[in-house]
């Protein structure tokens, strides 16, 4: 029998549910964020693979200000009508900016989207870079979130990861941050360093804690291509030593009041980081400055559709269209999308939130998921899905029973 006569003596109601299942159509669109990308910093950090340049002498700041205004206005026809749930401004080192200029770019945003007043508004920053004045202008230019770029604690190992800044600046950096007002901190640090004993680990985290943050994001060390790390391998600990390390270091966390939220995100109560939480539950994000990428939800024609702007510093301040590359996310990129980022949530997702933010009906992947639960590595109570603990540990065998199979 031919494909075609299958299709045309299948029942009516299996034709009907296959055009449910596979006809994307949004309810109601996702949340929106907005990540603005500053690609300047002081000096390229060996384990570093983001967008980032070494800055000269003079940073074009006013011209890049102007060219971001420019790019968020081209794309405002894409989302007219929504308003902005939160800022992201990441790099590079986006605090060699001044106060003015990000004062600048902030009103001009407000001008131009719909902001809550209490938005979360979130600036990268590195202590290298701190002065108490600079930072007291930032919080009055409606940043209210600072992420700090800390690393460790300990000055052979900045040494070792090219940091310009020392234990005590970072300690220094910290404290500027809260009498500048700052009550939202998030601080970044990693383990499995270069020659890092399971002591020196514990103890940069503990240090971390000290600080009393809200958030901290701690995460492993990896070599990544295109990194002078990953040309020039440095010594690090074994598989084993990082595993215990991981152990400790989670139930020191816990034991300090900090939840895991995500696979490298601890969070006192409240203190989640909302621009994130919209990344891994596969919500809407505008993308402006140097090699940005950003994700759009359209009602009209219930499309999504991913895309970058240009890399080069330069090439971005060039051009008109702002936008290199661009395509649509098929329906089977879509559920594994989805899967491959809320996974990653301590949480898990609801089916209903699958519909909203893939506009795909749950039987989509509901076979999937039986198959998942099966395995035991996901749980599932009533509409919500979470990976196990088994899961969790194995996470890439989890999401991987999500690839779609026209993918291979």
């Amino acid at each position: 029998m031919t494909p075609a006569a299958i299709s045309f003596t299948m029942p009516l109601n299996i034709v009907r549910l296959s055009l449910i299942a596979f006809m994307p159509q949004f309810t109601l669109l996702p949340p929106l964020s907005l990540y603005i990308h500053i690609p300047w910093c002081v000096r390229k950090c060996p384990y570093c693979d983001f967008n980032s340049h070494a800055a000269g002498e003079h940073l074009p700041e006013d011209k890049y200000i102007q060219a971001l205004v420019r790019d968020l206005e081209q794309q405002l026809p894409s989302v007219w009508g929504r308003r902005l749930q939160s800022i992201f401004i990441g790099g590079g080192t986006p605090s060699l900016f001044s106060p003015a200029a990000l004062q600048t770019l902030l009103s001009h945003i407000r001008m131009l989207i719909p902001c809550p007043p209490d938005m979360e508004v979130t600036m990268e920053a590195n202590p290298g870079t701190f002065e108490q004045e600079k930072f007291n202008g930032f919080f009055q230019a409606g940043i209210n979130r600072l992420s700090i770029g800390v690393q460790s604690f300990n000055d052979k190992q900045l040494k070792q990861l090219g940091r310009i800044h020392s234990a005590q600046e970072a300690l220094n950096a910290i404290e500027m941050a809260k009498q500048a007002g700052f009550e939202n901190i998030n601080l970044d640090i990693m383990f499995g360093l270069p020659e890092q004993s399971l002591k020196q680990g514990i103890q940069d985290l503990q240090a971390a804690i000290d600080c009393q943050p809200g958030h901290l994001s701690w995460y492993q060390l990896t070599l990544e291509p295109n990194t002078l790390f990953y040309s020039q391998p440095p010594s690090l600990p074994d598989d084993e030593d990082i595993w215990e390390l991981q152990q400790q270091g989670q139930a020191l966390l816990q034991q300090h009041g900090y939840q895991q939220y995500e696979i490298s995100a601890y969070a006192k109560s409240g203190k989640q980081c909302q621009h994130n939480l919209n990344y891994w539950q596969f919500g809407d994000y505008l993308a402006i400055g140097a090699g940005a990428h950003g994700k759009i939800s359209r009602a009209d024609d219930h499309s999504i559709r991913r895309y970058a702007q240009h890399r080069q510093p330069q090439q971005y301040l060039d051009a008109t269209n702002k936008t290199s590359s661009e395509h649509f996310i098929s329906n089977a990129d879509r559920s594994y999308e989805f899967m491959l980022n809320s996974l990653r949530l301590k949480q898990g997702f609801t089916l209903e939130l699958f519909e909203q933010y893939t506009g795909l009906n749950r039987q989509v992947i509901e076979g999937r998921c039986e198959q998942a639960i099966e395995k035991g590595l996901l749980s599932r109570q009533g509409s919500q899905l979470r990976a196990s603990e088994t899961g969790y540990l194995f996470l890439n065998d989890l999401i991987n029973l999500f690839y779609p199979d026209d993918a291979n």
